[in-house]
């Protein structure tokens, strides 16, 4: 029995204008920064997050000078309104008062320092797309500061989008690493999870695993389960996708069928535990947590959660 995604994973939702012309234009960048918006992302990869964790907390640009820092980054446009992102320096990389960064007056809404795991599942989906993508251009400037080809330094160029090398000239673009995701089912009534050494005990999620050079995205599916579980599945059918900035992913979720009566061989090393877990008893992890005793879920941020709040029926928790 095959199954849709109920709807867009958490961190696939984007709701502006990525604007790519914009990015190296910058007489109008000068001529939106006067309405432009601004949030701050620190170095544990937090932001202020406000409304009860709908929406981001932001500033007006102005309050940050009258021209786009040398470290924002332009996240998208929308209705005359361009989005910035800056990184909060490493020496003020402490939970500042409530609402308060760099001296910028203080919000009314008592907001909180979350990073995209915690409230990716909450926000808007304005703010989802925006704190993904500062978060995933934060990660790349972090891992790219030199030249991959002659080892220089490397200077950002169209708002944070591209990297320079100083040395060679060399340019280099965001990396995105693809990765499977797989919801294993039996064609019924029963879905495979799965938990990795490092997590706590009763935590379990889908299997997933890098793509390899040479490789196409069902080739991966079919090759990691069976070295990570040592199954084989069949059916296998792409269901979605999402952006996971952790440092730099994008997630491909498949559903495949695969029978319970093959025994499971656990690669060492890699997966701790696996069973196979009841459709209801998946439900009511997800719709009362903590009321299936040793099974907890993927957080909702995740595609994982949205691919087994699918196959099981469960209502949403957003």
């Amino acid at each position: 029995m095959s199954f849709e995604l109920v709807g867009l994973p958490a961190l696939s939702r984007f709701a502006v204008d990525r604007g790519e012309p914009l990015r190296g234009d910058e007489e109008k960048l000068a001529a939106l920064w006067p309405k432009a918006r601004m949030i701050v992302v620190d170095t544990r990869g937090r932001t202020l997050v406000a409304d009860r964790g709908t929406r981001l907390a932001d500033w007006p640009a102005l309050e940050f000078g009258d021209q786009p820092p040398v470290n924002a980054v332009l996240l998208g446009e929308q209705d005359g309104v361009a989005w910035f992102a800056v990184l909060m320096p490493a020496e003020d990389d402490e939970p500042v008062p409530a609402g308060r960064a760099w001296g910028l007056p203080e919000l009314t809404d008592d907001p909180q320092w979350l990073d995209l795991r915690q409230a990716g599942a909450t926000l808007d989906d304005m703010s989802a797309g925006l704190f993904t993508t500062a978060a995933a251009l934060f990660q790349w400037h972090r891992l790219g500061k030199y030249c991959a080809k002659c080892g220089a330094r490397t200077v950002l160029e169209k708002s944070g989008w591209t990297s320079v090398c100083s040395g060679c000239e060399r340019e280099e673009y965001p990396r995105t690493d693809s990765a499977v995701i797989c919801l294993v089912h039996d064609g019924a009534d029963q879905v495979l999870v799965a938990r990795g050494p490092e997590w706590p005990e009763g935590r379990f999620s889908v299997l997933a695993g890098f793509v390899e050079a040479g490789e196409s995205l069902e080739g991966c599916v079919a090759r990691e389960i069976a070295e990570e579980v040592g199954i084989s599945v069949r059916d296998i059918r792409y269901l979605g996708s999402q952006p996971w900035p952790f440092p730099r992913s994008l997630m491909i979720g498949f559903e495949a069928v695969a029978d319970p009566a093959e025994p499971l061989r656990l690669a060492e090393g890699e997966i701790a535990e696996a069973k196979w877990v009841l459709r209801a008893d998946v439900r009511k992890a997800i719709e009362e947590p903590g009321s299936v005793p040793g099974l907890g879920l993927a957080g909702g941020a995740s595609i994982a959660f949205r691919m087994l709040q699918s196959w099981s029926g469960a209502a949403s928790e957003e």
